[in-house]
Parts: structure tokens; C-alpha cells; sequence
């Protein structure tokens, strides 16, 4: 699937499509010519993708096809055995739970999932988690205390439900609970942003030591349609609010509520699936090897300070 300022890619990528075929019927030598487009084509893509704009970014994270919490799982990690349930109500399929390896590592793991379809959206609730979701990642973290396993959370969710079944069980309470519980870990914990993360809906298992993201994935305390609506009275105002909101990897570096920004391959994680897992798997096991060389004192420590830091700033007054 592509987005409309591909447009230009996708129609050079068909011209040469269409020349490979017709050299191929015709029997004659055309590798010239096409090497020369595909080299247009290469150059076309960096240019493409150096000067997007934000609320195209936003659609890039958004688009069918990226990879789902569930695909690193499958492709990043080894030996993953699904935990469920919070023990109180119910188990959440919009959060996926579990322990698995990462190389030689023992780790929990866990994952807001949206649909690859529209089938999986509605079993996965497009990513939303109700209460019952954070209880079990309040589950996890207890556990992973217990055994002294490090925690990873990948965040994709554009928020917390917001329905009246989950304001009922008392939705932002327990979100509450689950970023007071995360911050308390005696473990190394990472978090990345793999695609939307939205609010306090996916700030609740972001507390870690290190927050990363991917390089096409945005990371935002509203989206930029309920910002265009509360701030405009119209949502179709939205790329004026992404604009606003910074909420792009590397606006998200200069201001430092990210730590690291992972780098994709060109045109996007769902360009290339397996490529994406290798570079984020190789990030994975770089982060945890140093956090692992930190003791309990000093991961509590690190945490505390990484986010006391956020929001500060400096006033300069002018000389008189």
C-alpha cells in the first residue's frame, strides 16, 4: 500500500517495471536504461522521505501493512510463551503479555497489538486497552520484580479506550497505577514506540530507562484529529496540528522525551519487515546489555531522574 506523496515513486517504479517486461519479451538489452532509472528511483525515495512532513509521518505510522506488536514478537524474540489474564476481570487482547528470549536473555515482553485486518482491529479493539489491559501489565511488572527479568514494551495504541465500559472499571485510575507500578521497577525496562503512541494509553508502559522509537513512528500526548478538534472545531485541521504537536522521532529527541531513534529502511518498516526486525533486534540487545550492567539502586535511580527531567526549561532574561 502506498500514501499520496508516493505517488512519484510508485509511477517510476511501474515505468521500469514496465521496461524490464518489455525487454524481456522483446530479447533485447535495455540494463542501461533501467539501471539508470532505478538509480532515479533510489535518489527519488531519499528525497521523498528527507523532506516529508509531519502529518505525512503520522500517516506512515498509521499505514496497513507496518508491523504489529505481535510481528516483532514473532521475529525479534525467541521461545515466546503467552501469559494472560490480570486475575481480576478478564484478560485484554489489545495487550499482549509474555516471557520470551532476546539472544540469550530471559525477558517479559510485552505488546500493544492492532489488527493486521479489520477482523484482528475489532478482536485487538484497534489497539485501545481497557483496565483490565493495564492490570496485566501491572501483573507483568510484579513478576517481572519476582524473577529479576528485564522488561520490553513495544507501544502502538492511538490511546486508552475511551468507552463507557472502561470509565466504569475506572480507566484512568488504574492507568495511573500501572505508570506509578512501572516506575517502582527493580529491573531494566525499554520501551518502543513501533508505530502510534498515544497518551496516557501508551505512556503506561513507557516509564522504562530507555524510551526508543522507530524512525517513522510518533509518540504524542493527543492525536492530531482530537487536537484539530478541540483546538479548530474541526479535525480536518489535523495536519496543522501534527505540525504543532512535534510528535516525530527526532522532534521527540531535541526535546528528549525519547532516548533514541531507530532507524527504518527506506520508505518505511513495511517496506522492508525483516530487514526492520534485524536493525531493531540488534538496538534491543545493545540497550539491554548496558542496562544490564546497572544494579537495582541505579535503575530506580536513572528512571527517576530521565523523567523528573522532562518539561524543563531554562528563562533568559535580557540585560537591561
Amino acid at each position: 500500500m502506498s500514501l499520496p506523496f508516493e505517488k512519484p515513486i510508485d509511477d517510476l517504479e511501474a515505468k521500469i517495471t514496465d521496461m524490464r517486461s518489455y525487454a524481456e519479451e522483446q530479447g533485447i538489452d535495455l540494463s542501461e536504461e533501467i539501471g539508470l532509472l532505478e538509480r532515479r528511483l533510489e535518489q527519488l525515495k531519499r528525497d521523498t522521505f528527507a523532506n516529508i512532513t509531519r502529518w505525512q509521518r503520522v500517516q506512515v505510522a498509521r499505514i496497513a501493512g507496518r508491523p504489529t506488536g505481535l510481528d516483532y514478537v514473532a521475529n525479534v524474540f525467541t521461545d515466546f510463551e503467552e501469559l494472560h489474564g490480570d486475575r481480576t476481570l478478564g484478560d485484554d487482547p489489545a495487550l499482549v503479555t509474555g516471557l520470551a528470549r532476546l539472544g540469550e536473555q530471559t525477558v517479559i515482553v510485552m505488546a500493544q497489538q492492532k489488527g493486521r485486518d479489520t477482523k484482528e482491529n475489532i478482536l485487538r479493539n484497534f489497539g485501545m486497552m481497557h483496565p483490565s489491559g493495564y492490570r496485566k501489565a501491572m501483573r507483568m511488572f510484579d513478576l517481572a520484580d519476582k524473577f529479576r527479568l528485564p522488561i520490553i514494551a513495544m507501544v502502538d495504541t492511538p490511546g486508552a479506550y475511551p468507552g463507557l465500559s472502561a470509565e466504569e472499571q475506572g480507566q484512568a485510575w488504574v492507568i495511573s497505577e500501572c505508570i506509578q507500578r512501572m516506575s517502582r521497577l527493580k529491573v531494566p525496562a525499554i520501551s518502543l514506540v513501533i508505530g502510534e503512541g498515544g497518551s496516557g494509553g501508551a505512556l503506561a508502559i513507557a516509564v522504562a530507562n530507555r524510551v526508543l522509537i522507530l524512525e517513522n513512528a510518533i509518540y504524542s500526548v493527543i492525536s492530531p484529529e482530537s487536537c484539530a478538534a478541540i483546538r479548530w472545531r474541526d479535525s480536518s485541521e489535523a495536519p496543522q496540528a501534527a505540525e504543532a504537536l512535534k510528535l516525530t522521532a527526532y522532534d521527540l529527541l531535541d526535546l528528549n522525551v525519547v532516548d533514541r531513534v531507530i532507524d527504518e529502511p527506506l520508505g518505511g518498516a513495511h517496506k522492508e519487515v525483516d530487514a526492520t526486525m534485524a536493525i531493531v533486534k540488534s538496538v534491543l540487545l545493545q540497550e539491554l546489555g548496558d542496562l544490564l550492567k546497572l544494579d537495582e539502586v541505579s535503575l530506580l535511580e536513572q528512571r527517576r531522574a530521565r523523567f523528573r527531567a522532562l518539561g524543563r526549561f531554562e528563562e533568559v532574561l535580557e540585560a537591561a
